[in-house]
């Protein structure tokens, strides 16, 4: 469902690693050089990611839950698990909080 709401209301950040996230309606994006950049065109706002940042975007585009990203992340890149997580669940958050991304409601409630 659309909304005039103002994105800071309308989405909460993520807050675990069950969580997952779409992209709304209204969200363009566009690789370009291994980075990508995100424009929501009812705000306004627009995001830049470097190439960790766009791979996570692919993976959010396959809608995977965040601990199926995490794991997909650590096989390919080097990088610490807890930094990883951190990283990932601080990204994404930010990206809900800014209307570039939408959390996926839980079946169970």
């Amino acid at each position: 469902m659309a909304s005039a709401t103002p994105a800071s209301r309308r989405s909460q950040p993520v807050a675990s690693l069950n969580a997952q996230a779409r992209i709304p309606e209204g969200v363009l994006f566009k690789e370009l050089a291994g980075e990508t950049v995100l424009l929501n065109l009812n705000t306004g706002v627009y995001f830049g990611l470097d190439p960790v940042g766009s791979r996570i975007w692919q993976l959010i585009q396959d809608s995977r839950p965040l601990h199926q990203i995490l794991t997909i992340l650590l096989d390919e890149f080097e990088v610490d698990q807890t930094r990883c997580e951190t990283d990932l669940i601080q990204l994404v958050s930010s990206l809900c909080e800014h209307g570039l991304l939408e959390p996926v409601a839980s079946p169970r409630s």
